[in-house]
């Protein structure tokens, strides 16, 4: 599974982006579907999930704020970012598992960088 992350940039706060990360390759039985990012010095965290049958999760800091989606006709999903905060600024990495084998893999796409200012 190959993932191409793309959308971040640079915005003031309170705008909005999109990203968006488009999958090829073996895409049939993607579980679930991520993103995740990393702000400078941080470690990295999760900010939304997508899995299976349609649940979804976010972390605290972006609950209400951010919303993930999924096009399972075009393997793409989405990361609608709105009332975006200068601690929102990070590098933000989409990510997909599936099990091959009995065995859950990840593979991750190139991140994408946005930035936030106040």
């Amino acid at each position: 599974v190959q993932l191409q992350a793309s959308g971040g940039g640079l915005v003031q706060a309170g705008e909005s982006l999109r990203l968006s990360c488009a999958a090829s390759g073996s895409v049939f039985g993607i579980n679930a579907t991520a993103w995740y990012r990393q702000a400078p010095g941080k470690q990295r965290e999760l900010v939304a999930v997508f899995v299976r049958g349609g649940a979804t999760s976010y972390a605290a800091s972006v609950k209400g704020r951010f919303t993930i989606s999924r096009d399972n006709v075009d393997n793409t999903w989405y990361l609608q970012m709105n009332s975006l905060k200068p601690e929102d600024t990070g590098v933000y990495s989409c990510n997909a598992n599936k099990y091959i084998s009995g065995k859950l893999h990840d593979f991750w796409g190139r991140g994408t960088l946005v930035t936030v200012s106040s």
